[in-house]
């Protein structure tokens, strides 16, 4: 199991590919404060919606001096597919090793349909523009969640 993250506590760097194939690292967001959100996989049900409420929500976000970006163990070819189907606007970006995913704690046993399976654990990190991690939610719910997140954040 892989360590969860704590609030205090130095964000994993990372440099992962977009949907594009471009280069994506957290360093590259120094200054400002970054919602780093990872699912377990484009084009599902409950990861659509997700990725819809950040889109929807991105401005606000942005306008309130947040970053987003979305993890997933997709390659960057998946993740353009469900980008275009989809019209997200959010930065996608691809962590086939899974070694992000493990640094943040967000891959690792998890239940699913009562059974305990391996896989991403639906989280957000929400770092800040030191680099430290503000707060860290592990088992989030696809639906409502980027409505919470704004709400504690008091934006």
């Amino acid at each position: 199991m892989s360590e969860r993250l704590q609030p205090g506590d130095t964000a994993p760097d990372f440099t992962l590919p977009d949907a594009d194939g471009n280069e994506v690292s957290l360093a590259d967001h120094k200054g400002r404060k970054v919602i780093v959100y990872f699912y377990p996989a484009a084009l599902t049900p409950g990861c659509t919606k997700q990725a819809c409420d950040f889109t929807d929500n991105l401005e606000l976000l942005a306008g309130a001096g947040y970053d987003v970006i979305g993890v997933s163990p997709d390659k960057p070819e998946k993740l353009a597919k469900f980008r275009e189907k989809e019209s997200l606007k959010v930065t996608l970006v691809g962590d086939p090793s899974k070694e992000t995913l493990k640094a943040y704690g967000a891959f690792g046993e998890k239940k699913l349909y009562g059974k305990t399976v391996t896989g991403v654990i639906r989280s957000t990190v929400i770092v800040d523009e030191e680099g430290k991690v503000e707060r860290a939610l592990y088992n989030v719910k696809a639906t409502g969640h980027v409505a919470k997140i704004i709400k504690d954040l008091g934006i």
